[in-house]
């Protein structure tokens, strides 16, 4: 799981330990979520939610949508704050907070509700790493593109300055109206 608000991953966790059997969880969730002023919880969502696998983008008009951009961690955050800059009401910011197994039914239901749309992968992690591939091979149904940073032999640059440059280029290519690929 890759949560992106508290609830949820308090729902995850509490999940797990009522569960009449016992399966590992895997938890990818960056210490930087916990500070973020927009990942918040009511006291409403806490005490009556539950787990979403999946979580789509509750200001979106489903006709006027024509690119639904799946991603999952703070990645969702950083594409939320550009797309409010931009104003850009075309496109769905749909997280997926279970990775595995792939919540299909929810992911079918967004298929129909978003059939004009087209569905993009995006992720910060370089193309070669992350979940891509098999988010690709999950979803060939939906004919899905990847965005993320160029193949490399390691998830970091090195460089704070060159990070912040090329995840600034991933969130710019998501944007752009003919999708292209990203390169840094």
């Amino acid at each position: 799981i890759n949560c992106t608000t508290p609830a949820n991953f308090f729902h995850a966790l509490r999940r797990q330990l009522k569960r009449d059997f016992r399966k590992p969880l895997i938890v990818f969730s960056p210490k930087s979520l916990l500070r973020h002023p927009k990942a918040v919880s009511s006291i409403e969502e806490l005490a009556k939610g539950s787990f979403q696998e999946l979580i789509d983008d509750t200001k979106a008009t489903a006709s006027k949508i024509e690119k639904v951009v799946l991603c999952s961690g703070k990645l969702y955050y950083e594409l939320l704050s550009k797309q409010e800059e931009l104003g850009a009401n075309t496109m769905a910011l749909v997280r997926i907070e279970q990775l595995y197994p792939l919540p299909y039914k929810q992911l079918e239901a967004l298929q129909k509700k978003y059939a004009k749309a087209k569905f993009v992968w995006a992720q910060e992690e370089p193309d070669n790493m992350g979940a891509a591939f098999y988010i690709e091979r999950k979803l060939r149904s939906l004919n899905i593109t990847t965005i993320a940073r160029d193949e490399s032999a390691s998830p970091a640059s090195g460089s704070p300055k060159r990070d912040d440059k090329r995840q600034q280029l991933v969130i710019d290519a998501i944007f752009e109206k003919e999708l292209k690929s990203v390169e840094a």
